[in-house]
């Protein structure tokens, strides 16, 4: 037993440390936040300095290993009846007390090698927000499973009256889940190209040392060069490989979309908690996460042209609870229908989204300012016109194919009323349906330029706490409408 590093540490029990696996983990994570010292490395085995390379990179793991060992020998937590404990800190001691009834739940994430050792991370989520080290704070970076459950029944059972057995009745049906097709389905839906971005990366930092560099002439012209007969297919087939090109690059780009989906969504159930949305997904990291409803800002419905041909959509959290990566952004729903939607925002105490809102639509202003701030562009099709012809008719057409985006984005622009919310609907190929309860409405920002000033029309932004877009405007609105639209939502606040 350790001594104690606190005054007062008989209000709460006995301290506990992380388990000593956490080492594995905290290494990667010490090592991952050197990244320029790579670059170091790196720089220094290209010029042919290898001796200092390697100097550098056994001092790099040494100053890991160190720190990693001496952050879990300082760290420690205790659990009581009524509160948690953490104790952090190597140079500055720093003692946090997390009171029971001030945690809004208790996150358990599960990432592979975490799920072989039956190891969890858990977060005490307590609304506080915030990055860096003090949000560090609140989270147990490895301790066994069995003490994360166990931690997470007594904060729960400390915060739910008896009155509520449903909250841990497993029994009940999900509010939403996906089987492994519709996971599948949505993967399709997330046609990615982030593989070639990542080979794009590779090529330009490991790549070039090594010679390989896809973006520079001299490459291909080599490849081509030292195979006589791969020259002559191409040439001959030269059709048929631009169309196999592209077959390779939308089968690349579906099933990267579909990997990534089965990879986070995989197993996706979500129920309700009395309170709260419990969610539980992933296939390597599992996580099993909470949020509160009395949080929640606002509800996102998202889709696209093909997904809404189709009858489904996305439906997101804008919460004041944070997620790690999605600074407050939640997905609730990765693929649903909209009698499913209703369901979770009839679970969450909000009515269902009407069927025939009376929407407003914004000025058309809105194209027509656009194509006014790309009147500069019309003298460079006129120059084209007389020197490269060819040029001014490409030219021509990427200034019609957006003006027609934009002209699409405008008939689905557009803003209801509905009873104490504000629905704002906007996007033609990223299509949202935002839905704004009055109440959670911070600021108004009322705005124009000279351009829209000409046009007698104004943006209204909607300023609302939590979320990664945690604004939200309605463009192109003429002017008398939106200071009264204004004046309505500001009057209607608490």
């Amino acid at each position: 037993m350790s001594a104690p590093t606190s005054p007062d540490e008989g209000a709460v029990g006995p301290p506990e440390r992380l388990h000593p696996l956490f080492l594995i983990k905290g290494l990667r994570r010490s090592l991952r936040s050197l990244g320029g010292a790579y670059a170091l490395i790196a720089y220094l085995a290209v010029s042919g300095r290898w001796s200092t390379a390697v100097i550098a990179a056994v001092a790099i793991l040494l100053l890991g290993v160190g720190g990693t060992i001496l952050y879990w020998s300082r760290f420690q937590f205790r659990v009581g009846q009524d509160e948690i404990r953490i104790d952090s800190g190597v140079v500055n001691r720093r003692h946090r007390s997390i009171p029971f009834d001030r945690i809004q739940d208790v996150d358990i994430v599960q990432g592979p090698l975490a799920r072989v050792l039956g190891l969890a991370e858990v977060k005490f989520e307590t609304g506080g927000g915030g990055e860096g080290p003090r949000s560090e704070e609140g989270v147990l970076h490895a301790i066994t499973l069995e003490r994360a459950e166990a931690i997470r029944r007594l904060v729960r059972g400390r915060r739910v009256s008896a009155l509520e057995p449903a909250r841990t009745a497993e029994e009940r049906p999900p509010i939403y889940a996906m089987s492994a097709g519709r996971v599948l389905l949505a993967g399709t839906f997330n046609f990615s190209l982030a593989v070639f971005a990542a080979l794009i990366g590779f090529t330009q930092t490991v790549g070039q040392p090594l010679g390989i560099d896809p973006f520079q002439e001299s490459f291909w012209r080599d490849l081509v060069a030292a195979s006589a007969p791969l020259e002559q297919f191409a040439l001959t087939h030269r059709l048929a490989g631009i169309a196999a090109g592209i077959a390779l690059l939308l089968l690349l780009g579906l099933a990267t979309g579909i990997v990534r989906t089965l990879l986070r969504d995989y197993g996706f159930r979500l129920d309700g908690t009395g309170t709260g949305l419990r969610r539980r997904r992933g296939l390597l990291t599992k996580t099993d996460v909470t949020l509160p409803v009395k949080r929640a800002q606002a509800a996102i419905v998202a889709s696209g042209p093909v997904r809404a041909t189709f009858g489904w959509s996305e439906l997101f959290l804008q919460s004041l609870a944070q997620e790690e990566r999605s600074r407050g952004n939640h997905e609730l729903a990765p693929l649903a229908q909209p009698a499913e939607v209703d369901a979770i925002l009839e679970e969450m105490g909000w009515l269902p989204i009407p069927p025939a809102p009376r929407w407003t639509r914004v000025s058309p202003a809105y194209v027509w300012s656009f194509v006014l701030a790309l009147s500069p562009f019309l003298l460079v099709v006129v120059v084209q016109a007389v020197t490269v012809w060819p040029m001014a008719v490409i030219f021509s057409l990427g200034l019609f194919a957006l003006v027609a985006l934009r002209a699409l984005a405008w008939r689905r622009i557009a803003y209801a009323l509905d009873g104490e919310r504000l629905l704002m609907r906007s996007g033609w190929w990223r299509r949202r349906l935002v839905i704004l309860p009055k109440s959670r409405i911070q600021s108004i920002d009322y705005t124009e330029n000279f351009v829209t000033r000409r046009f007698g029309t104004a943006t209204l932004q909607f300023g609302v706490a939590g979320g990664s877009a945690a604004t939200h405007l309605i463009p192109a609105i003429p002017s008398a409408a939106a200071r009264a639209l204004r004046d309505d939502l500001l009057g209607s606040a608490p």
